[in-house]
């Protein structure tokens, strides 16, 4: 996976090391079926798919018995494991991140994307890296809110409405250069603080770019969920 000094690859990296612990099933959710494939297979065939994606990475934990069935593997499969998962999400990201140091170019892009998101498609790829193109901050895949937004009080009284304006529900993928991904969640103030890989690049003080996603790319959470997946799924 040599380059030119000055080409920009891209590169999807998978967090998977999670439990799942909502869904209330007996294994990580990512390995839950889904329109008959595991969860997680969706989302790396949607990066296969992509001529972008130069290698898709996948990071679980050490202990994992599953990935090996759920997903392509091999020299030519366009897929790597790697078996250094953390507690967190952010821990998990961190440890890929470490495990490719020396094979991704400080430049090069990466794309963390949610093992529980299975309606990634290649055009929404595509969209994430044109319209983020060199922007040094990196960006994200998001929805506007269009819904109007409560605050809850005690007792679950509806207690403020919220402007929705400037508002975004983040999705993923999220993409950065790997120097910046690196320092962003290694030097990260509040890891308790970090929700998404974008937070870390905040709180460095930049300003990464909202791109519009679309509702197939919603993150699977709860059982109801579930089903949503499979209508998207259904109609590519």
């Amino acid at each position: 996976m040599t380059a030119a000094p000055n080409t920009v690859r891209y590169f999807a990296l998978i967090p998977a090391a999670g439990v799942g612990a909502r869904m209330e099933a007996g294994s990580p959710k990512q390995y839950l079926p889904i329109a008959g494939k595991p969860m997680l297979r969706h989302a790396v065939d949607a990066f296969l798919a992509s001529p972008l994606i130069a290698h898709t990475y996948i990071v679980v934990s050490a202990e994992d018995g599953q990935i090996d069935g759920a997903v392509p593997q091999g020299n030519n499969s366009g897929v790597t494991v790697l078996r250094c998962g953390g507690a967190t999400r952010m821990e998990t990201t961190l440890n890929g991140l470490q495990a490719l140091h020396g094979s991704i170019a400080a430049h090069d892009q990466v794309l963390v994307h949610d093992a529980a998101r299975p309606g990634l498609t290649p055009a929404l790829i595509a969209k994430l890296i044109t319209e983020v193109a060199e922007h040094p901050a990196g960006g994200l895949l998001a929805l506007p809110v269009v819904d109007t937004v409560k605050r809850a009080g005690p007792d679950s009284l509806s207690a403020q409405t919220v402007p929705r304006d400037g508002l975004w529900l983040a999705q993923t993928p999220q993409m950065f250069s790997y120097a910046l991904l690196q320092r962003a969640l290694s030097q990260a103030p509040d890891p308790q603080a970090i929700t998404d890989d974008a937070s870390a690049v905040e709180a460095l003080g930049l300003a990464p770019r909202l791109v519009e996603g679309h509702p197939r790319n919603l993150k699977v959470t709860l059982p109801r969920d579930i089903h949503t997946a499979e209508l998207y799924l259904a109609n590519p």
